[in-house]
C-alpha cells in the first residue's frame, strides 16, 4: 500500500497543501520550509493507529496539542484537517481509499479537541462519516478516532495497519556510541536509531545473517580497509554489539565495535538496516550527514536496488536532503518536491512544465530546483 495523494489544512507551516506522493519522494526546500513538518504528518497518522498506547489524544500531546500543531497561518480558522489518499499497489486495478481527519479545539473550557470530521472510502465507497448520530448524543466519543479503535475500524483494518507501520529515522551516531554513558530514554519508536542494536538482535538469525551481509557488501564499497561485519552479543553483560574487522599491516586486521566506527560507517549501516526492515512507510531525514559526497551520490540508486530485491510489496520511500549530489542522482525529477515559503506559508508543489523542459534537455533535479531553495539575500551572511 502507498499514499498517493495528501491534502493539508493549517498543520504547522502549511495553511493549505496538495500535492501528489510516488512511490518516492525527495523534499527540498529552505531550512524551517516545513521538510519535517511534512513527514510529521505520517508519524502522526502512525501514533493515531498504534496499537499499544496509541490514539489521537496521544498524538496532540506529544506535540503540545493545537497551539503548537496548528499554523500560525491560519488566521481565523481554527480546524487542522489532513486527507490521504491511498492505494493498494500500483495495479491500475487496485484499491483505492481515502482516509480524512479533521479536529479542532472545543474553543471554550477545557479547550478539549473534538473531530469534526472523520470519512474512510474505499473505491469511492463509504465506509464510514462521522460525527454520526452517536457522536452527536456523546460528545466525547468525538476525542478519539475510529481508526484508532479496534472495535470500529474492522472494515478498514488494513488502514491501520498500514499506517501504524510507518518508520521513520533520523539516526544520531553518538546515541549508539555512547549508548552505555548517557543511559537515556529511548524516544517511543526509536526515531533516532538507539534501539538498532536492539533491532538487530530481536531479528531472526538467518534473517539477521541475510542482510548484515549485504550490507557489509556496501561497506566494503564505501569504506576503506572494511572487510567484513558481524553481530555479537558481549559474553559478560549479553549486550548486543557490532563488530567490523579492517585489514591493515597485520594478517588478521583488526576488529572494532560500533563505539569506534565512524558517524557515516554507523549511518550507513542504520540506513541500509531501515530500508531492509518492515514493510511500511519510510521516512528518511537528510541521510547524506556525515556521508562522503560519492556516497551521497548513490543513495537513491541503493534505496531502489534494495527495495526492488524484496520479495514483499512495493515499500514508499520519502527522504528530506539538502544535498545537490543526492538531488542530482534522482532518477526521475517527478520524485523531487519543491517547499517554498510565502506569506501564507510553505507551499508544496512539482517540478512545473518548465522546470521538466530544462531537466528533458540536459539539466539534473539539482541544477533546475534547488537554487529555488536558496534564501534571499544570503550574501548578507558573511558580512556577520
Amino acid at each position: 500500500m502507498l499514499i498517493s495523494r495528501l491534502k493539508l489544512k493549517n498543520w504547522r507551516n502549511f495553511r493549505e497543501a496538495d500535492v501528489g506522493l510516488s512511490s518516492r519522494a525527495f523534499l527540498i526546500g529552505a531550512n524551517a520550509s516545513g521538510k519535517s513538518n511534512l513527514l510529521d504528518v505520517f508519524r502522526f497518522l502512525r501514533t493515531i493507529a498504534q496499537v499499544e498506547g496509541g490514539g489521537l489524544q496521544k498524538a496532540l500531546k506529544e506535540r503540545g496539542f493545537m497551539s503548537k500543531l496548528r499554523s500560525l497561518h491560519a488566521r481565523r480558522d481554527p480546524e487542522v484537517s489532513i486527507e490521504v489518499e491511498l492505494l493498494e499497489s500500483l495495479d491500475p486495478e487496485a484499491k483505492r481509499w481515502t482516509y480524512v481527519l479533521a479536529f479542532k479545539a472545543e474553543g471554550k473550557g477545557a479547550q478539549r479537541v473534538f473531530i469534526t470530521k472523520e470519512v474512510v472510502t474505499c473505491n469511492d465507497r463509504e465506509i464510514i462519516l462521522r460525527p454520526d448520530s452517536n457522536d452527536l448524543s456523546d460528545e466525547v466519543r468525538l476525542t478519539q478516532t475510529h481508526m484508532e479503535q479496534i472495535n470500529n475500524n474492522a472494515k478498514f483494518r488494513e488502514l491501520a495497519e498500514f499506517f501504524g507501520s510507518t518508520t521513520y529515522l533520523h539516526l544520531v551516531p553518538q546515541l549508539l556510541k555512547f549508548g552505555e554513558e548517557i543511559s537515556g530514554r529511548m524516544v517511543e519508536s526509536d526515531p533516532f536509531g538507539q534501539g538498532l542494536l536492539q533491532r538487530i538482535a530481536r531479528t531472526p538469525q538467518k534473517t539477521q545473517t541475510a542482510r548484515l551481509k549485504r550490507i557489509a557488501e556496501a561497506l566494503k564499497v564505501a569504506v576503506p580497509q572494511f572487510s567484513q561485519l558481524q553481530f555479537r552479543k558481549d559474553e559478560v553483560t549479553g549486550a548486543p554489539h557490532l563488530e567490523a574487522r579492517f585489514d591493515h599491516w597485520r594478517v588478521n586486521g583488526a576488529w572494532q565495535r560500533e563505539e569506534q566506527f565512524s558517524d557515516g560507517t554507523l549511518r550507513l549501516i542504520g540506513l541500509l538496516w531501515a530500508l531492509q526492515e518492515g514493510d511500511g512507510m519510510l521516512l528518511l531525514e537528510e541521510p547524506e550527514l556525515s556521508l562522503n559526497d560519492a556516497i551521497v551520490e548513490y543513495i537513491p540508486l541503493m534505496i531502489d536496488r534494495v527495495l526492488r530485491s524484496r520479495k514483499k510489496a512495493a515499500r514508499q520511500v520519502i527522504v528530506t536532503t539538502h544535498s545537490d549530489n543526492l538531488i542530482a542522482a534522482v532518477s526521475d525529477p517527478g520524485w523531487v518536491l519543491l517547499l517554498e515559503l510565502g506569506e501564507n506559508g510553505t507551499t508544496i508543489r512539482e517540478p512545473n512544465a518548465e522546470e521538466f523542459v530544462a531537466m528533458e534537455n540536459g539539466l539534473n533535479p539539482a541544477e533546475v530546483l534547488l537554487p529555488k531553495t536558496r534564501p534571499e539575500r544570503i550574501e548578507q551572511m558573511g558580512l556577520f
